[in-house]
């Protein structure tokens, strides 16, 4: 070999076989996609003949109607789609068919663009240049029979998508172009008009141009071959809002979802700019059945120029937001190259964020305009709004006054107060002369909560309470810190940061008395229940109960804690803080035996009985049930004995 000093350029070299091999095999996940493919680059082809015939009308004859057309041959086993549209010459056949990834489309746009035009109102889809060989993921060899627009010539293009493809002149009436695919043995189903039928509602149904099925109506040995457009061919989603009746967008929902009732809102929107799209999206009434599954798919359609992409998009709609249905149609969205996955990127990203705030829109006019519908779609769906406010907090301004919760307050429409719920703005309304905070407490249920002794103080100042029952709410508190300046504040948390007036000199003094006297007895609780709670301290939240259990900062609510616990099984157990009630009779009674007597077992009884009870009045499980009920009996029989 001849020594070279220079570098050299070099053709890559491939196996053509072997890329058109994996071009057909590899790209697509699902076979019946190949309808969808080819019938948008019929669509394409019709749109092509109209763009061109704007500066040549000669290229459309009189009476021409655009259309495809399905024909499936059951005795040939062969399915041909057909249209009139744009055509290709012999040339076109070798360089368009001939070259793996060469787009027709994507160079009629590029010499568009070069020629100026920005405006670019043709609505083509293709831009890979690869969808025409999906035909082979259910076909074993493709014909291709075209006439080129302005010509009188036809040529017939034929491949097996091995090795070779042969071209030669062919006859055609008309301008267009015939792809007919043999199907293999097993796709034979696809010559079946059920079968075409619902391939052409799934992905094509809102192609603008009629899409005619060569159907077969009569006794056996008597049929005729009529022609069926099987497509609707006007997307509801394109049209002018004020040119919608109400009751063809109820009609629209109920074929999009197959819900018996009509959506409780909607919201039809067109975007222009950096990124063009429409949006129809829908708010159903009631949740459907598998809406609390964590597996079930959730997500709007989407379409890219009226062309079906993907049934369940949730690249464009945040999980928290799954209950939304409807459609986004795109004029450019990046997908990949099967057209099957969207590709991320700023402008999905964009799209994500303009429809998530017009989702949001819609849920505040709603909770503004028509406040007793929304509370059913709040009990409905409210958790998983919530859920924003963890995954997503940047919405949290949007997000937190559209929460409701089951509130302390009185139901009443003078007070704001609806079916026991309450919004944070009614809330704030409502609030107490000098209180600074909105307090709220978290349990398994609304009936547990109230009876909680964390908000007997509360109460007696005159205080309301929100009550947080979902799992969701302790980590939607993450985001929610704050309402209208007001900082939320747990009624169960050790330090609540929330006093009553300052205490005069009287006050302070019988203080430090309690506090002293009730030391020793304080010590003594804590070492009796060393293995249970961090720390014993005296309470000014309790005014009836003698004791009650608060959450140390950073702590999770008794409820939460169990419930990680049974789902992940490795959480340490988190020891809480046991408060005292100074004047109950109880503890002053305590006081006095410990005493008499520091370290009477009678006293040790005493302690853990406490502890129980303070657990059951938060709605934990007592360690030791059996033991709790000897003590209890026993308590009972001291005192009956003593009366």
């Amino acid at each position: 070999m001849t020594e070279q000093t220079g570098a050299q350029t070099h053709e890559f070299q491939a196996e053509v076989s072997q890329v058109l091999s994996l071009v057909i095999n590899s790209l697509y996940s699902n076979k019946e996609v190949f309808l969808r493919e080819l019938i948008s680059n019929s669509a394409d082809a019709l749109d092509k003949l109209r763009f061109s015939a704007i500066a040549e009308p000669a290229l459309l004859p009189a009476g021409y109607a655009a259309r495809i057309r399905l024909i499936p041959d059951e005795q040939a086993h062969t399915l041909t789609i057909a249209d009139n549209g744009i055509g290709m010459s012999a040339e076109s056949l070798v360089k368009d068919l001939g070259t793996v990834a060469h787009s027709g489309t994507k160079q009629l746009v590029q010499q568009l663009k070069a020629a100026g035009d920005t405006k670019n109102d043709l609505r083509l889809i293709g831009q890979f240049g690869v969808g025409f060989y999906s035909g082979y993921l259910v076909a074993d060899r493709i014909d291709v029979i075209s006439r080129a627009a302005g010509s009188d010539k036809a040529w017939k293009w034929s491949s097996d998508g091995r090795q070779s493809f042969t071209v030669e002149a062919a006859e055609r009436d008309e301008v267009g172009t015939s792809v007919v695919l043999h199907l293999k043995e097993d796709q034979h189903d696809f010559e079946r008009e059920w079968r075409l039928r619902e391939l052409v509602t799934r992905y094509s149904d809102f192609i603008s141009h009629p899409i005619e099925l060569s159907v077969k109506r009569g006794k056996t040995g008597e049929e005729e071959t009529s022609l069926e457009v099987v497509n609707r061919a006007n997307a509801l989603w394109t049209r002018p809002e004020k040119e919608i009746e109400d009751a063809q967008y109820d009609e629209f929902y109920k074929h999009l979802t197959h819900d018996y009732e009509a959506p409780l809102a909607r919201t039809h929107f067109h975007v222009e700019g950096t990124q063009m799209f429409t949006g129809l999206l829908y708010l159903p009434k009631r949740a459907p059945f598998d809406f609390g599954d964590p597996e079930v798919k959730h997500g709007v359609r989407l379409y890219v120029r009226r062309v079906f992409i993907m049934e369940q998009c949730d690249e464009l709609l945040p999980r928290w937001l799954r209950f939304v249905r409807g459609v986004i149609d795109s004029d450019d969205l990046p997908l990949n190259v099967s057209r099957e996955l969207l590709q991320d990127s700023a402008v999905v990203r964009t799209i994500k964020k303009q429809v998530t705030r017009r989702v949001l829109d819609l849920l505040g006019k709603i909770a503004q305009d028509r406040p007793d519908d929304y509370l059913e779609f709040w009990k409905q769906f409210g958790a998983a709004i919530k859920e924003g406010l963890h995954f997503d907090p940047s919405y949290a301004d949007k997000i937190a006054p559209l929460v409701r919760y089951e509130t302390s307050a009185e139901t009443g429409a003078e007070n704001g107060v609806k079916d026991g719920f309450t919004s944070l703005a009614e809330y704030v309304k409502r609030m107490a002369e000098g209180q600074t905070k909105i307090y709220y407490a978290q349990g398994p249920s609304k009936a547990l909560i109230a009876g909680s002794p964390h908000l007997e103080s509360l109460k007696k100042r005159g205080y309301e309470v929100l009550y947080m029952t979902h799992g969701i709410d302790q980590w939607a508190l993450e985001g929610l810190r704050e309402f209208d300046g007001k900082q939320l504040c747990d009624a169960m948390q050790e330090d609540t940061g929330e006093t009553d007036k300052p205490k005069d000199e009287t006050e302070k003094a019988a203080s430090e008395t309690e506090s002293r006297e009730l030391t020793p007895l304080l010590s003594r609780v804590k070492s009796v229940l060393a293995e249970h709670v961090s720390d014993v301290r005296i309470s000014e939240r309790l005014t009836d109960s003698p004791a009650c259990l608060v959450i140390p900062k950073g702590g999770l609510p008794a409820h939460i804690e169990r419930l990680i616990r049974a789902q992940q099984g490795n959480l340490p157990e988190q020891k809480r803080i046991l408060e005292l009630n100074p004047k109950h009779a109880i503890v002053t009674r305590m006081r006095d035996e410990h005493a008499r007597a520091a370290e009477s077992p009678l006293l040790s009884e005493w302690i853990e009985l406490l502890y129980d009870q303070a657990l059951l009045a938060e709605g934990s499980p007592l360690p030791d049930p059996q033991r709790f009920s000897k003590r209890f009996v026993a308590l009972l029989q001291n005192a009956t004995v003593s009366s």
